[in-house]
């Protein structure tokens, strides 16, 4: 039985899909295919639904952050990373709303790529170090308008970490607490912000008044 994890890339420029497949298959724990528009990949995970996809923002017909709505809508379970050239505000946060749990910039060395499909595939919500910077001063932006949401200075830290991908029990360890208490932070938040997951605590927190 074929255990390794399956990668769809839909790149517009053939050559470069091509390339970006060509090097997570080199990889024996990926397998990876790819298509030049989001209706053509759209057809194919009919009969072959990816664990991971890889998403540029700029695709001819349908663009990937709508074509990124589509899929989560369709296959809720298929995790999705954009990959682009792109790093405004405007265009993380509409691939975060739309159902993207990752974030890459092309220029990222193919090992920081393998490692964000992986951290992914475990879970994990990958970003480009710039974005990751991008979203946190977006947090430290216009406190006083965030204030509404009433949270503490650890339950903004809490958040913070959250958007740039640490998982629960990393987070717990980088603030020497039990796993526990961070669930316990993370259950306050999602009260307060009236929102049922990370993605939506992160754009909810993000959005301006």
């Amino acid at each position: 039985m074929d255990k390794r994890i399956n990668v769809l890339i839909i790149e517009d420029e053939k050559e470069i899909m091509e390339g970006y497949a060509f090097l997570i298959n080199q990889y024996p724990d990926f397998s990876a295919k790819g298509f030049t528009s989001g209706e053509d990949a759209l057809e194919h995970m009919k009969l072959n639904k990816p664990d991971l996809i890889l998403m540029d923002v700029n695709l001819p017909g349908t663009d990937g952050i709508t074509c990124t709505r589509i899929i989560k809508k369709m296959y809720p379970e298929v995790l999705i990373m954009m990959f682009t050239i792109y790093e405004n505000n405007e265009n993380v946060f509409k691939a975060l709303e739309a159902g993207a749990s990752g974030y890459l910039l092309k220029q990222s060395p193919p090992e920081e790529l393998i490692a964000a499909l992986h951290e992914l595939h475990n879970g994990g919500a990958p970003m480009s170090s710039s974005i990751a910077r991008m979203v946190v001063a977006s947090f430290n932006k216009n406190k006083t308008e965030k204030n509404e949401y009433e949270l503490t200075e650890r339950e903004r830290e809490v958040l913070i970490l959250l958007s740039e991908g640490y998982r629960y029990k990393d987070i717990a360890a980088k603030l020497f607490v039990s796993i526990s208490t961070i669930r316990s932070h993370i259950y306050n938040i999602y009260e307060k912000l009236h929102v049922h997951n990370r993605t939506e605590a992160l754009i909810k927190f993000n959005k301006r008044n």
